[in-house]
């Protein structure tokens, strides 16, 4: 996945996922990504579906492996790993009815980026 598809996209237990409704696909809110959250062994993995642009790199099938933790607020934080980049980020979701908003961060949590998702129809 790209730098910022990797800072978008969730993870949780595959119980966590299906019960707070994070699996399923989702749209990214730039129009330019659609995403499959499903379980894979005891993590949750965030498969692109399509993109729109591939000129940063994104490409059909790129796929991050996740794991987080559900937090008392409703949140979920935690880690997600990029293969394809080798490289992992903190990682921060707030679940809501039939939308994502999540928040990537690298570099110690200096570099964030918040990327909203809408669940696809």
């Amino acid at each position: 996945m790209t730098r910022l598809v990797a800072l978008a996209l969730v993870a949780l237990s595959a119980s966590g996922a299906a019960a707070n409704g994070i699996d399923g696909t989702w749209l990214r809110d730039d129009g330019n990504a659609r995403v499959r959250i499903a379980p894979c062994g005891d993590k949750v993995c965030a498969t692109n579906l399509w993109i729109g642009d591939t000129s940063k790199g994104e490409e059909v099938g790129d796929k991050l492996v996740m794991t987080l933790a559900r937090q008392p607020d409703g949140t979920f934080s935690g880690s997600a790993y990029d293969a394809k980049r080798d490289r992992s980020y903190a990682m921060t979701i707030i679940p809501r009815e039939g939308e994502l908003t999540t928040r990537g961060c690298i570099v110690g949590g200096l570099l964030c980026r918040d990327v909203n998702w809408t669940a696809a129809p």
